[in-house]
């Protein structure tokens, strides 16, 4: 879960540095909460970053005019880690806004970083995404759902998907 580890890092204000001291390597994900649209890091010493690189070019990985790839990850880093607030904060809103609709269950203080999960009381998750899709609106069904906020929802969009879980209820 490297996609995880902003997230944490943002929550919790711990110096990224002390959390991966303990490490031999570590792997951070660029696309996922970041927004990169592609794009990881290994981290680690000189000699794990040679070995890796080595061994990545014998199976033939690699890639050419990576520049641009790098730019975008160069990016991410410099303006989207601390917005990731918003996203733990829009969450939260999510949460609440689902423990409001009596047939779902969301408890809005276990929500910690941008990951919101909450279970339809009557089993009917599978007919409220079958109502969501309708509308646009695409998620899985399961149990519990899992909802994820990122830099692409506002609260405009929960406010949306509020709207069209309690008007699919309404229709029951």
């Amino acid at each position: 879960m490297a996609h995880a580890f902003f997230n944490a890092i943002v929550k919790s204000g711990e110096d990224e540095r002390k959390l991966v001291d303990p490490f031999d390597s570590f792997t951070i994900c660029l696309s996922k909460g970041l927004g990169a649209p592609i794009g990881s890091l290994l981290l680690g010493s000189e000699e794990l970053i040679a070995r890796a690189t080595r061994l990545r070019k014998m199976l033939g990985g690699g890639m050419r005019q990576a520049g641009i790839i790098a730019a975008a990850g160069q990016y991410v880093l410099e303006n989207n880690v601390q917005r990731l607030a918003d996203d733990h904060s829009n969450a939260l809103y999510l949460a609440e806004q689902l423990a409001t609709i009596e047939e779902l269950s969301c408890e809005p203080s276990l929500v910690q970083t941008n990951i919101v999960y909450a279970t339809c009381l009557m089993q009917q998750s599978s007919a409220l995404a079958a109502a969501l899709a309708e509308q646009g609106i695409l998620m899985t069904a399961g149990t519990p759902m899992r909802f994820v906020t990122h830099l692409n929802v506002n609260k405009q969009d929960i406010d949306t998907l509020i709207a069209a879980i309690k008007q699919f209820y309404a229709g029951q």
